[in-house]
């Protein structure tokens, strides 16, 4: 799917997502994953601007009944690093975790409830869901329809 579609795909598949939820983000670099997240936030109601937490690993996105935490652990050295950012204390029944680059997070980071595979060759990408919880087969379920 190009671009156009991934993001379609983001924004319907956002009204599924329900706290607490932990979504892991995998593929290289230009794979789509901040492009998807984006789309997704902007889906679940946010009408502001979604940045790109590269920098500064976090961005928190508050909506109505509930908070939105999108980080990205590209630039992170040591999964230590995620003490600073207080992931645990933050993460709670209300909020739902879109993590890019999880695998450098280690074992600070919550456990995925559903992990998201972007594949890419040239402008067409890919996306594979797989479900690690409940609420994760529920979300699968929601994307396999969308499709």
């Amino acid at each position: 799917m190009g671009e156009v579609q991934m993001t379609a795909l983001a924004a319907r598949l956002a009204p599924a997502l329900k706290p607490p939820f932990c979504l892991h983000l995998h593929g290289d670099l230009g794979a789509g994953k901040t492009t998807f997240v984006r789309a997704l936030i902007q889906g679940m109601g946010y009408a502001g601007r979604v940045k790109s937490p590269t920098y500064g690993l976090l961005e928190h996105y508050p909506l109505a009944d509930v908070q939105v935490l999108h980080l990205d652990l590209y630039r992170i050295g040591d999964p230590e690093e995620l003490e600073f950012l207080g992931i645990t204390d933050l993460f709670d029944e209300k909020t739902v975790l879109l993590a890019e680059w999880p695998e450098r997070g280690g074992a600070l980071l919550p456990a995925a409830d559903a992990v998201l595979e972007f594949n890419h060759s040239g402008t067409e990408r890919r996306v594979t869901i797989l479900p690690y919880s409940s609420s994760g087969n529920a979300l699968c379920h929601s994307f396999q329809r969308l499709l």
